[in-house]
C-alpha cells in the first residue's frame, strides 16, 4: 500500500512538472533620444545627471521579465550633440539600463550620426554596462556569431530582430554592418531564429512616415511579410508619434500575432504635442511543455514629457505615466498649460494606436 501511495505521489508530480506552463512579461519602449535642450538641462558641473527622468516608470519598466528600448542616439564621446547628429553623454544609456532596460536597439536611422567611431563606441559602452544589444555590429564575423540574439528566459527562446528603413543617407563604414529593410536578408535571418529553435521570433522595425499617427502602405507590407514568415511580435519605431496596434487572431479567437506600428518617442525633447509622449507596450507570452508557444494578452500605457522650468530657466525632464497624472490630484500636480497638453497628447493617441483594436 505504501509503495502504491509513493508511485502515485510520484505520478503527480511528474504529471505537474510536464504540465508546467512557464511565463514572460515583454515591455517595449520607442525612441530614447537626447536632444540639445536635453543635454544641457543635463549637465552638471560633475558631468551629467538624468537622475529625475524614469523615477516615475522605473517599477513599471522594472517589474517586466525583459524590458526592450530603441536607442536613438550614438555613444560617440565629447562634444556631445543633438539633432540632427546625436551624440549622448553616457550617464544617458548607465540611465536607461538603472531604470530597468534589459536589450538596446540600435539599428535606426541616426546610428551612423558619427560615422564609425560612433557605431563602434556605442557598442564598445554597451557591451561595457554589460547590456545586450542588436542591430548593428562592428563586423560581420560579429553578427554572424550574435544575430539573431537569442533570449532564453524561463524556458523560453526569443529570437530578437532589429531593421532600419536607412541611415539618412551616411553609407556603413567596412567592417561595420547596420540591419537594413531587405526582405531577402531579413527572410535568412528568420530561419536562422528557427534553426536555433526560437519558440518567437520578434522583429523590431524602425520604419515609417515621420509625425504621421497612421502607418503607410509600406509598412504594412512588410508586416505581412514578417507574419506569412513566422515572426509573431513586430514592433515599430521611427515616427516619434503612435500608431496603431493590430492584432490578428485564429480561428479560435486566439492571438496569432501583433503588429505595433510606431511606440512613438520614449523620451524627447521634441515639442508638437504628438511627439511628447509614447506608449509602452506589455505582452505576455506562455509556453507548455511539448506545445507551441502562446501569446496570452497584451496592453498598453502612455507615457508623457514633462518639463517644468527650473529655478536656472532649464527644463526638468520627467517622464510620467498618463494613467497616474490623469486625474484630479495630476492635475494639481501639473500647471493647467502642461495639464492640458498632456491630455491632448493622451487623447490624440488612444485615437491612433486603437484604430484598429477592435476588441479593445
Amino acid at each position: 500500500m505504501r509503495i502504491y501511495l509513493i508511485s502515485l505521489f510520484l505520478l503527480a508530480v511528474s504529471s505537474s512538472i510536464s504540465s508546467q506552463i512557464n511565463k514572460i512579461n515583454l515591455l517595449f519602449a520607442g525612441d530614447a533620444m537626447q536632444h540639445k535642450s536635453q543635454i544641457d538641462a543635463a549637465k552638471t558641473n560633475d558631468g551629467y545627471d538624468y537622475s529625475k527622468y524614469f523615477k516615475h516608470v522605473k517599477n513599471r519598466i522594472s517589474a517586466a521579465d525583459i524590458a526592450i528600448v530603441n536607442l536613438e542616439v550614438t555613444l560617440a564621446g565629447k562634444p556631445y550633440t543633438g539633432f540632427p547628429n546625436f551624440s549622448a553623454p553616457d550617464q544617458f544609456a548607465f540611465a536607461l539600463k538603472d531604470a530597468g532596460f534589459d536589450i538596446f536597439l540600435t539599428a535606426n536611422n541616426h546610428c551612423l550620426d558619427k560615422l564609425q567611431k560612433g557605431l563602434e563606441r556605442t557598442i564598445y559602452m554597451l557591451d561595457s554596462m554589460n547590456v545586450k544589444h542588436t542591430g548593428t555590429f562592428t563586423d560581420s564575423l560579429k553578427r554572424e556569431l550574435f544575430y539573431p540574439l537569442m533570449i532564453i528566459k524561463n524556458g523560453i527562446r526569443i529570437a530578437m530582430l532589429n531593421y532600419t528603413y536607412s541611415t539618412n543617407g551616411i553609407p556603413t563604414s567596412k567592417p561595420n554592418v547596420v540591419n537594413s529593410i531587405d526582405k531577402e536578408q531579413i527572410r535568412k535571418d528568420i530561419l536562422a531564429a528557427q534553426q536555433m529553435k526560437a519558440d518567437i521570433i520578434i522583429a523590431n522595425m524602425h520604419w515609417g512616415d515621420e509625425y504621421h499617427l497612421k502607418h503607410n502602405r509600406r509598412q504594412k507590407e512588410i508586416a505581412d511579410y514578417l507574419i506569412s514568415k513566422g515572426v509573431k511580435l513586430i514592433i515599430g519605431s521611427h515616427p516619434h508619434v503612435v500608431q496603431p496596434i493590430d492584432i490578428r487572431r485564429n480561428k479560435n479567437g486566439e492571438i496569432d500575432a501583433i503588429i505595433v506600428y510606431s511606440l512613438g518617442n520614449f523620451i524627447s525633447g521634441m515639442k508638437p504635442v504628438d511627439t511628447t509622449g509614447g506608449m509602452i507596450f506589455n505582452v505576455e507570452i506562455s509556453k507548455e511543455k511539448g506545445k507551441a508557444l502562446k501569446i496570452e494578452s497584451c496592453d498598453y500605457n502612455l507615457v508623457w514629457t514633462y518639463k517644468p522650468m527650473r529655478n536656472d530657466h532649464q527644463p526638468d525632464y520627467q517622464l510620467l505615466p498618463v494613467e497616474d497624472f490623469d486625474n484630479d490630484e495630476g492635475q494639481e500636480k501639473l500647471e493647467i498649460t502642461s495639464y492640458q497638453m498632456m491630455k491632448t497628447f493622451s487623447e490624440n493617441a488612444k485615437n491612433a494606436i486603437e484604430s484598429l483594436w477592435t476588441d479593445k
